[in-house]
């Protein structure tokens, strides 16, 4: 069974249907990627899955909990979507790291603020340290984010995210606030997790590295799924004249 099933999924803003029907599903382990132009709906589809927008129709399961149904939305309060949250992790485009806070802080903070157990902190802070060392940034624990390169801070955000435990890892174009030789260090860190068996999401413009790194491609425009396949076969051979035409520019 796959970990995540996303069945016909809808949003409307106004008289403007920006996701259309939208079906898919991930195994547990595998990367999928969602390519496409900006405005296709990639972003919405992402903020739908963490409960930053609510469909307006469909159904989202997770680890065969079901933890959207339009037809049944009647326990759906400010606690019950902050538990639904937790099933994944978003890396926005712009890091959104706390100003005022360390990076060591930036990524223990969420856990402490949900441990009322303040004993428990020091590992919660052990945690973060370990984490930090995976990305790399072990030397930059105690720094604040201005004084951390834009590389450095995304590697902080995903450092944030991983320290949850989510169920699913979700990157928001993680690279595109960035400049050619910063997008390296965080496409690597991405690599890296995939070749750990991080189940994510990763709505991205670099088409080599959807290519190489993600198990499964979505092609979105226009709000709607145009392809949707095995990563490689659907960059290198795509089967839709509009993916064709994407795909073109790259």
């Amino acid at each position: 069974m796959a970990l995540l099933e996303v069945r016909n999924i809808e949003k409307h803003f106004g008289n403007t249907k920006v996701l259309e029907d939208i079906s898919f599903s991930l195994e547990e382990g595998k990367a999928l990627a969602i390519i496409g132009s900006s405005g296709s709906g990639k972003t919405t589809l992402l903020r739908c899955l963490n409960f930053l927008e609510t469909p307006d129709a469909g159904m989202i399961t997770v680890g065969g909990e079901t933890l959207f149904d339009s037809e049944n939305t009647a326990a759906f309060g400010e606690e019950a979507i902050r538990q639904k949250r937790l099933h994944f992790g978003l890396v926005f485009q712009s890091f959104h790291l706390f100003p005022q806070y360390t990076a060591l802080e930036n990524v223990s903070l969420a856990g402490k603020l949900r441990e009322k157990d303040k004993g428990r902190w020091p590992i919660l802070e052990k945690q973060g340290m370990e984490l930090l060392e995976r990305m790399g940034l072990a030397d930059r624990s105690g720094h604040y984010p201005h004084q951390l390169s834009g590389g450095q801070q995304q590697r902080v955000a995903i450092a944030r995210a991983l320290a949850l435990h989510p169920d699913i890892l979700c990157f928001d174009e993680p690279t595109s606030a960035l400049d050619p030789e910063l997008t390296g260090e965080v496409l690597k860190v991405i690599r890296s997790l995939a070749q750990q068996r991080t189940t994510m999401i990763i709505v991205t413009h670099e088409m080599a590295f959807a290519r190489d790194v993600a198990d499964e491609v979505i092609f979105m425009d226009g709000g709607l799924i145009v392809e949707q396949g095995n990563a490689r076969e659907v960059i290198e051979n795509p089967r839709q004249e509009r993916t064709r035409q994407f795909l073109a520019r790259y």
